[in-house]
């Protein structure tokens, strides 16, 4: 089961989201991330926020189309896309992904990069998708299998501090048992040797970034 959610970062180009609604069972926008919807004529079940970003034509295409709002005080702790996925923590799907957290301002979209480190979402597969890059979180005692072509690149940016014990295999620099020092960049751009590889962490997070095609 997988739920797509859109937030308010930059997506110049939308038409090559279209395939991923096939695979759907729910897709909610957080606030003015109803835009990319709207530019794809797909109605969102539900948008989540405070409203101040929705423009006056994107609300009323979505109170003509009776879409559920979930509606917060501008005065809040929490972005738009934070209360987007605390809800969604609590729902059955073990799929989240996630478009339009990227671009715009530097400081919501480093927010929005770190919040899939939230304890709350431990047990989903949170995936940020781009026209050419998949990222993901590979959490402690778990392996995560990287399924592309040869050559596609391969990041893996520890997140929360160092981490260690990463063993990462399929790769041209391949690890073992070895330490990604939070702040460094030794895990960035790697590669695909073959066209699975697999990646796991004994302590701590690491963000690993699969450029597709490249």
């Amino acid at each position: 089961m997988t739920l797509l959610i859109f937030a308010n970062g930059v997506l110049d180009e939308v038409a090559w989201i279209r395939p991923y609604f096939a695979q759907a069972t729910a897709v909610w926008a957080a606030d003015g991330g109803s835009k990319h919807l709207f530019r794809l004529g797909h109605l969102p079940n539900r948008v989540i926020g405070d409203m101040d970003s929705l423009e006056p034509e994107i609300q009323a295409w979505l109170t003509e189309n009776q879409v559920p709002f979930d509606h917060h005080p501008p005065e809040k702790d929490e972005t738009d896309l934070e209360l987007a996925l605390l809800l969604a923590a609590g729902q059955p799907d073990d799929q989240i992904w996630l478009f339009g957290l990227l671009g715009g301002r530097l400081d919501q979209m480093l927010a929005n990069i770190f919040l899939l480190t939230n304890p709350a979402l431990a047990e989903k597969h949170l995936q940020l998708v781009t026209p050419t890059e998949r990222a993901w979180l590979v959490r402690p005692q778990t392996e995560t299998e990287i399924v592309g072509r040869v050559g596609d690149m391969v990041s893996l940016i520890p997140l929360a501090g160092d981490a260690h014990g990463v063993t990462a295999t399929g790769l041209q620099w391949p690890l073992q048992n070895e330490t990604l020092q939070f702040g460094q960049a030794r895990g960035v751009s790697n590669r695909l040797t073959a066209e699975k590889a697999s990646v796991q962490v004994n302590n701590g997070l690491l963000l690993c970034v699969q450029t597709v095609g490249g």
